[in-house]
C-alpha cells in the first residue's frame, strides 16, 4: 500500500526516518538508472564516512569503582611488599565524537578506458542542511567543487526544515518560484550559468527526473514518483509511523495542516488501523 500522501510524505522527513528514506532512495536509483544507461555508463553508489562532535556528553553520572581508598595507593601485603590496589584509574579526557556513514551516487563512462565520472547525484539529508554542522561544511565544499568541474550535479532536496542548500543562489530561487517545500535542482557542467530546477509543494506527485550523461549522448529520464512509492512498500514506514499523532516536523502552514488533515481523513477508514498505523 502506498504512502497516504500523492507525493512527499512528509512524516518520511522525521530525522528518526528519513535516514532510512535516503539510503533507500540511493539504492533504487541506483537499480533504476542502471537499466536505462547506455554502453559504456554505469552507476554507482558511494558512502562519505565522517566523524561528527556530538554535543552532551553521554557519560552516566555514576562511578562503577568503589574507592574503599584513593586508586592506586599502595597497600602493604603480609610479607611487607607494597602492592597496588586494583583496579587503577586511569582518567584520560573523553571526546564524544560519533562516526556518521552518508550515500550518495555517481554515474560513470568507461569510454576512454579509465571510468570518468560524469554525474554526481545527492540526496540532502538532515545533517546537510544543519548550521554549524562538520557533515553541512563537508558537503558545501564537495559541492562547490563538482561546479568547478567537468561533472553534472543533481541535488534532491525533499526536506522543508534548514537552510538553502542546493546549488542553486537562494535569492534567484526565490525570485523565480517563490516558498517551495521541496525541489529538485540540477547543474550541467556545459552549461555552468545555468541551474534547472523541478519545485515541488506538497501536494504534487514528485516529477519526472531527467539525468544528463555526456555531451552528444541522449540523456535519460527517470520517474521519481513510482520509485518514491516503492521505497515505501517496501521499508517500515507503515508500520513505523502513527499517522494519528501530531502534524510532522517542521510546522505546516494552516493551510497546509488543513490540507492534510483532509488526506489523512479520506485515507483513515480504508487504510489505517485504531492505533493510526497504515495497514
Amino acid at each position: 500500500m502506498p504512502s497516504p500522501f500523492p507525493g512527499m510524505d512528509p512524516y518520511l522527513e522525521h530525522p528518526n526516518v528519513f535516514p532510512n528514506l535516503h539510503d533507500r532512495l540511493i539504492l533504487y536509483l541506483e537499480e533504476e538508472i542502471q537499466q536505462l544507461l547506455p554502453e559504456p555508463y554505469f552507476a554507482k553508489s558511494g558512502q562519505r564516512i565522517w566523524l561528527e562532535f556530538v554535543k552532551g556528553s553521554r557519560i552516566p553520572d555514576v562511578s562503577v569503582l568503589r574507592k574503599d581508598r584513593p586508586s592506586g595507593r599502595p597497600r602493604q601485603e603480609d610479607g611487607g611488599t607494597a602492592v597496588a590496589e586494583l583496579p587503577v584509574k586511569v582518567t584520560a579526557p573523553y571526546v564524544p565524537w560519533d562516526e556518521f556513514h552518508e550515500s550518495f551516487l555517481e554515474i560513470y563512462s568507461k569510454e576512454e578506458g579509465e571510468p570518468r565520472l560524469v554525474t554526481a547525484i545527492e540526496v540532502l539529508s538532515p545533517i546537510n542542511k544543519s548550521p554549524g554542522e562538520q557533515a553541512r561544511g563537508a558537503y558545501c565544499k564537495k559541492q562547490g567543487e563538482l561546479l568547478g568541474s567537468k561533472v553534472h550535479l543533481l541535488e534532491f532536496d525533499l526536506l522543508r526544515a534548514g537552510p538553502h542548500t542546493t546549488a542553486v543562489p537562494e535569492k534567484e530561487f526565490l525570485e523565480r518560484f517563490g516558498p517551495v517545500e521541496y525541489h529538485i535542482c540540477a547543474h550541467y557542467f556545459d552549461q555552468p550559468d545555468d541551474f534547472f530546477i523541478y519545485p515541488i509543494q506538497l501536494p504534487d506527485k514528485l516529477p519526472k527526473v531527467i539525468i544528463p550523461l555526456l555531451p552528444g549522448d541522449q540523456a535519460v529520464e527517470i520517474e521519481l514518483q513510482p520509485l518514491f512509492d516503492r521505497c515505501y512498500d517496501r521499508g517500515p514506514y507503515r508500520r513505523e509511523i502513527n499517522y494519528a499523532k501530531d502534524p510532522p516536523p517542521p510546522p505546516l502552514s494552516p493551510e497546509r495542516l488543513a490540507w492534510l488533515k483532509s488526506v489523512l481523513a479520506k485515507n483513515s477508514a480504508a487504510n489505517f488501523d485504531s492505533t493510526g498505523n497504515a495497514k
